[in-house]
């Protein structure tokens, strides 16, 4: 998508900005129809078509419905409040034919912002235990327990709504464990359909592919296990080297549309590492700045930005695939090469879509960072911040090694998320199928220790 690029001209941004889209859109057709329009702009407003209806369905609350959720799950919420929040700008909306519309999850965001609203909302159990148990299993390793090794069965199944979908025949890719660094070994159990194809271990998007035909009660389901251990490493700067390997140079290009050497990005680079010439410790002091000043928030769905870790860097906010790929950019412009890793968070009761790192040093070699997990939070001991800087738990499910990459076999159309894949996804011959399209569910069936 390196189409992402090129600008949009002024007059049609113009109209974007005011929320009207029908007319922004009609100016892009236009376009379009000249012969004369360089290869790369024409990608990009093609492109832009299609984004256009993703920012539409990415905002479908109107005030009324929004103002209903905070009420609805806000104790004693006023009308006061939902005006100091709008003059404040803290809620997500945008105007979309002169109507406002609210962010999918504005709601979540606001708490994530405003942390005196934790207190006033119901908790998530299941969460505050996944917590405890992965903050108790960190603390024993920082206390000296010695590294542990796991077998996973997880499982994965998406169910088409055929109300909201065109075609006869749909196309599946979920997610795949792969074998690399922490996954020692991972293998098939079950799945919905007896024809299949698994992409090569080495894909960096390793899928599981499956087909059938449209029809009520359809499900597409994968079943697997995986062998997992805990990275805890003992990592002495004196011994670090400065030079690496050259095989992995290609972890320290640019890769547009996204890990783009911006000036900004190479300004703050410089400002944060300073003189320090240690590849361990200017990677330390990325980490550091971000886990320090990036607050956690969910994003809207990547395809809608330009660049995520200019967004990031600027907002000083993103979930954690934005936090990964601001560090991957900022440490390949110290000279450090980093690369992507994701799949899931699997905890021994839930499972959920995670993205972190992977920086090199020699001669450790490859070492995980998590921004996300690492963040500073007045909720979390420090020491939780700091382990997840060279050290990551077992609660992980691998299935990308890589920010931007192909499925194979390749998708005829967008994908609903190009640049990552956690949830799976889908496709007729006639289109993509979004995710509010279809349902996911993830379950971690077992978690045992070996």
């Amino acid at each position: 998508m390196n189409f992402l690029v090129v600008p949009l001209f002024e007059e049609l941004k113009r109209e974007e900005t005011l929320g009207n889209f029908k007319k922004a859109k009609n100016m892009i057709s236009e376009r379009l129809d000249s012969s004369s329009l360089p290869s790369l702009l024409r990608k990009r407003l093609e492109f832009e078509l299609e984004r256009i209806d993703r920012v539409i369905k990415n905002y479908p609350f109107t005030e009324e419905a929004a103002k209903k959720k905070l009420f609805d799950s806000i104790k004693d919420f006023s009308e006061e409040e939902y005006m100091m929040l709008m003059d404040k700008g803290i809620l997500d909306y945008i105007i979309i034919e002169g109507e406002k519309r609210f962010e999918e999850r504005f709601f979540e965001n606001l708490v994530f912002a405003l942390q005196e609203y934790k207190s006033r909302v119901k908790q998530n159990e299941k969460l505050k235990k996944a917590r405890e148990i992965l903050h108790k299993r960190i603390e024993a390793l920082l206390a000296g327990d010695k590294p542990k090794t796991y077998r996973v069965t997880a499982e994965i199944k998406v169910s088409p709504k055929l109300e909201k979908i065109r075609g006869k025949k749909v196309r599946c890719w979920l997610p795949f464990p792969k074998v690399e660094a922490q996954v020692i070994e991972a293998k098939l159990l079950e799945t919905s359909h007896s024809e299949y194809f698994i992409a090569p271990n080495e894909a960096p998007h390793r899928t599981i592919y499956m087909e059938d035909e449209l029809r009520d009660g359809l499900e597409f389901r994968v079943r697997f296990e995986y062998v997992i251990r805990e990275q805890f490493n003992s990592i002495d700067p004196e011994k670090v080297k400065t030079s690496f390997v050259p095989k992995f140079s290609e972890y320290l290009l640019e890769e547009p549309p996204h890990i783009v050497f911006t000036p900004y990005l190479k300004n703050l680079t410089e400002e944060i590492v300073g003189d320090e010439l240690n590849p361990y410790l200017r990677a330390k002091k990325i980490y550091e700045w971000i886990t320090h000043n990036v607050r956690y928030s969910y994003m809207h769905p990547y395809a809608l930005y330009e660049n995520i870790p200019m967004f990031v860097a600027t907002n000083l906010k993103g979930d954690c695939g934005a936090q990964a790929v601001l560090f991957i950019t900022m440490c390949r412009i110290a000279g450090i090469p980093a690369r992507w890793q994701s799949g899931w968070y699997a905890n021994p009761i839930f499972a959920s879509p995670h993205d972190w790192t992977m920086f090199y040093v020699e001669p450790y070699g490859w070492l995980p960072a998590d921004l996300s997990f690492g963040g500073i939070r007045t909720d979390k001991p420090e020491e939780i911040s700091k382990f997840y800087f060279g050290n990551l738990d077992a609660f992980r499910m691998v299935a990308n090694s890589k920010f931007m990459a192909d499925f194979q076999p390749a998708k005829n159309f967008w994908r609903s998320d190009p640049y990552d894949n956690q949830v799976g996804e889908l496709e007729t011959e006639l289109e993509n199928i979004y995710n509010d399209a279809f349902t996911y569910e993830m379950k971690v069936l077992s978690f045992e220790e070996i």
